[in-house]
């Protein structure tokens, strides 16, 4: 069986390290009749801090093919991964595309694959925030659409499917972050000491915040309202740390925000990223990763969004949203109260990459 994989953003890098693990276990077991991985990285992000490095570290095989289509707009970006994956699946003929995900290489690959007639299946299938604005609700939508097989992570995720007629082909596996966080939250202990002494910090007397998302680092109010609550509420006492999107530090030069208590880095690496997140005393993101990472550490986590996919942090009281409302943000942690009970398994058992590759072997292995 051959499958070919398209990855193009730091969250499929880790969603796709959990299939990849699982296929080379298979491959040491089955040595007659392996499985073949054909990685396809459309290069949605190219720089060496939000894509190669992760390559290495997540141990995922080099990828067959790099496209290096870059940032562009999202009709021009899109385009040019959808040209340049017809010809290498014209090529390779792979049994199934696997697409991770929400950007515009999943809605490229799966795209690509639909017209050649080749099967794709969804990886973090069904989730929705129904919100039309957002490029990444589109991008889930249609690939749900064109999908043969659907893995969803949450029994949320399989009645979304079902309330807009999608039942064939639907599979609840659980989530494959959680398997990539249980499987390398006790490796990063590894990187703590060095990390923490280059931050000047300690466990639980930081904050924690990622801000990337197009609705709002390209809408100015927005931006400016986030990243002035941030400033607010980082102290001496406990600093601030915002590992620093490249999208987002444009904007903050363009917009000429002026941050004067914010401890900006440059991206870190997942490791690293799952240690700031293990021991931090609260997280403020837009990443709908890291709100799951947050919630499976028993980390406290404000949502700078309007809504999320994620709708079971919040109902379990571990995650609020906070949209852009400074006001509504700074109040938020002042006066955050730590539920009484932890968070319920509600995401799987950690073992949705080995469901996955099970089902997929029954439907398409030869």
């Amino acid at each position: 069986m051959k499958i070919a994989s398209v990855v193009g953003a730091r969250p499929q890098f880790i969603k796709a390290a959990t299939l990849s693990r699982e296929i080379i276990k298979n491959n040491r077991n089955d040595t007659r009749s392996p499985i073949r991985e054909v990685m396809i990285h459309t290069g949605q992000h190219y720089d060496n801090n939000m894509s190669q490095v992760f390559f290495r570290e997540l141990s995922i095989p080099d990828p067959a093919y790099d496209l290096e289509v870059g940032s562009c707009s999202h009709g021009k970006q899109t385009g040019r991964m959808l040209e340049k994956i017809e010809k290498i699946l014209t090529k390779e003929i792979p049994d199934c595309v696997v697409v991770y995900g929400d950007t515009n290489s999943t809605l490229a690959g799966a795209l690509a694959a639909a017209k050649l007639h080749i099967p794709v299946a969804h990886v973090e299938s069904g989730l929705r925030s129904f919100n039309q604005k957002m490029p990444e609700e589109i991008n889930r939508v249609l690939t749900d659409h064109i999908s043969q097989v659907l893995f969803c992570p949450t029994t949320t995720a399989v009645e979304n499917l079902a309330n807009e007629g999608i039942t064939s082909g639907v599979c609840h596996v659980g989530d494959v972050n959680f398997d990539s966080t249980l499987y390398f939250a006790a490796r990063s202990e590894a990187v703590k000491k060095s990390l923490f002494q280059k931050l000047s910090v300690q466990p639980r007397s930081f904050y924690l915040a990622t801000v990337h998302r197009a609705e709002n680092t390209d809408d100015r109010c927005r931006l400016t309202n986030i990243l002035q609550a941030l400033d607010a509420i980082a102290t001496p006492d406990c600093p601030l740390i915002l590992p620093l999107h490249p999208r987002t530090a444009a904007c903050i030069k363009n917009y000429g925000l002026i941050l004067e208590n914010i401890t900006f880095i440059p991206p870190v690496s997942y490791m690293e990223m799952i240690t700031l997140e293990k021991h931090a005393k609260a997280i403020l993101t837009d990443s709908g990763g890291i709100q799951k990472e947050a919630f499976w550490f028993n980390v406290p986590c404000v949502t700078l969004r309007d809504e999320t996919e994620w709708v079971e942090t919040v109902d379990s009281g571990w995650n609020t949203l906070a949209g852009a409302d400074k006001e509504r943000i700074i109040a938020i942690i002042n006066d955050f109260q730590v539920p009484a009970s932890e968070p319920d398994f509600i995401y799987g058992d950690g073992s949705a990459a080995g469901s996955i590759l099970d089902d997929l072997s029954k439907r398409f292995r030869k």
